[in-house]
């Protein structure tokens, strides 16, 4: 299934994209994409219904966040060896965890502030788990069980409040609109192999990131094990994994977003994304 949430921001409602392409509503059904209707039980519930069932929505409204009442968003560092390489960064013998602030959150298509004082915003496609199930203390072997589906994440970040603005990450990767998510939830069952799909990320039409999840470090299983063992899992938390090379930061020398320019970017399977630099 591909799942979405659509409509104006913070009033989004439930939908379900059929197999013709068609956007259906979803609200006489569930409240929205969310806690447990993300289990195995919600989502055969949602499964078992006839898609020619339920209302057609006129046109294609704005997407939302593809998954509504997230607790947490992390991420995994340099976690492509061919992203690593072009940084000059070792391969971590660890996932490299950073937080992203939830009011980072978009819809896939919203437009990106470029914040106040940033001269350095950066693009990079990644592959988003979505979490369907509490996870604690989960082995490797049992790890898909408690993942809902998938989705693309744009983790733009400021690369001089990440780098040189002493502490971690996450001020670098926390600004609105710094995590547009979408354009839809596909549930695990329909994406096949997660870990063999294309991904790409243009910048005013010219090619910037290509590459495969089959070059990941460290693989779906593993950072959802991973992460386990550190902090609880709740239904709809988002785990950006990670993006391939081609990033501006990694550019000789390197290049960066400016007020007007577009991305657009999309991984096999999961739909794509646009987004236009707006000033914050």
């Amino acid at each position: 299934m591909k799942l979405v949430r659509y409509g104006p921001s913070g009033e989004e409602k439930p939908g379900l994209v059929d197999a013709d392409g068609t956007l259906r509503d979803l609200s006489a059904h569930v409240g929205d994409i969310a806690g447990e209707v993300l289990s195995e039980a919600g989502l055969a519930k949602l499964k078992a219904l006839d898609p020619s069932s339920l209302p057609v929505v006129d046109g294609w409204p704005r997407m939302g966040p593809c998954v509504g009442q997230i607790q947490k968003i992390v991420c995994i560092g340099l976690n492509y060896s061919d992203h690593a390489a072009e940084t000059g960064a070792e391969v971590p013998s660890e996932p490299i965890i950073f937080a992203k602030a939830l009011s980072a959150l978009c819809g896939p298509n919203d437009d990106v502030e470029m914040p106040r004082g940033s001269t350095a915003l950066d693009w990079e496609v990644e592959l988003a788990i979505v979490i369907g199930t509490k996870a604690k203390y989960v082995e490797e072997a049992d790890a898909m069980d408690h993942v809902a589906g998938f989705a693309i994440m744009n983790d733009v970040s400021e690369r001089d409040f990440q780098t040189k603005r002493m502490g971690q990450w996450t001020k670098g990767k926390s600004h609105d609109t710094f995590g547009p998510l979408g354009p839809w939830l596909v549930t695990r069952d329909e994406l096949g192999d997660v870990h063999n799909l294309a991904m790409w990320l243009d910048v005013n039409g010219e090619r910037r990131q290509t590459g495969s999840t089959n070059t990941l470090i460290f693989n779906v299983p593993h950072i959802v094990s991973y992460l386990s063992q550190f902090m609880t899992l709740m239904p709809g938390d988002v785990i950006s994994t990670g993006t391939p090379p081609g990033v501006g930061m990694g550019m000789k020398p390197p290049k960066y977003l400016e007020v007007g320019d577009v991305m657009a970017l999309g991984i096999e399977g999961l739909g794509e994304q646009k987004q236009t630099v707006v000033s914050a």
